[in-house]
């Protein structure tokens, strides 16, 4: 199985050398490369072309957002996986950093063993973000929305899957989901997967993102959909 190429950036480098160091403990797991600035980041990321891309939120030259953007803007840049590394557990820039394109955060803190997972989790396309860390940034962002702007590829969602956009920016898993629908976990992440490409989002991060940004979920009231001709 080929292995999974990460890249590291953070302006540290002994938090560079640890990760290398516990990421390189797995055979399915490379470092390809390290940068100690966001624009370093995003030449290596165009040169290296990582399965995932680590980046700390705050550097030099360019954050981990303005990286993160331009990595995410770069259309030979797309299989490239942005996670975002914070210090805190609600740390300001995450919201932005996902509204550019990340695909979730992890804590600097975060358990040996949970990092490696999550690096797995990230190359094969899901999104870093566990349901109750998901409906905290929901209430960070809810407080302040803005103006609903319907987006492309939203009045193409059949009922049941605006229903089941609906409960992901909830915060609900996939077993969540098919739990509360009564149908199968398969079921559930065929809708999932099946809105992200009518809405043409990368993952569940950016399909919460979405939900909320379009209107298509009512800020404040996130069980419900907004209608079709609002």
């Amino acid at each position: 199985m080929t292995a999974i190429r990460v890249l590291l950036a953070d302006d540290q480098p002994l938090i560079r050398a640890g990760f290398r160091a516990l990421l390189e403990l797995n055979d399915d797991i490379t470092v390809v490369g390290e940068a100690g600035d966001g624009a370093q980041a995003v030449e290596l990321a165009g040169r290296l072309l990582p399965d995932v891309a680590l980046l700390d939120v705050r550097m030099p030259l360019l954050d981990g957002i303005q990286a993160t953007r331009r990595i995410g803007g770069s259309p030979e840049l797309n299989d490239v996986r942005v996670v975002i590394l914070t210090n805190y557990a609600l740390d300001e820039y995450v919201f932005a950093a996902l509204r550019a394109g990340a695909s979730g955060f992890l804590l600097k803190d975060i358990e040996p063993g949970d990092l490696v997972q999550s690096v797995r989790v990230a190359a094969r396309g899901d999104a870093l973000l566990s349901p109750s860390v998901t409906r905290r940034l929901i209430e960070e962002y809810v407080s302040t929305p803005p103006r609903p702007v319907p987006a492309p590829g939203q009045d193409r969602l059949t009922g049941r899957e605006r229903e089941i956009v609906a409960l992901v920016a909830r915060g609900l898993s996939n077993d969540e989901i098919a739990e509360h629908l009564v149908i199968s976990v398969a079921t559930a992440k065929t809708h999932v997967s099946r809105s992200m490409i009518k809405l043409g989002v990368r993952d569940r991060a950016q399909l919460v993102v979405f939900a909320y940004e379009s209107g298509l979920v009512v800020p404040g009231a996130a069980g419900q959909t907004a209608s079709r001709n609002s």
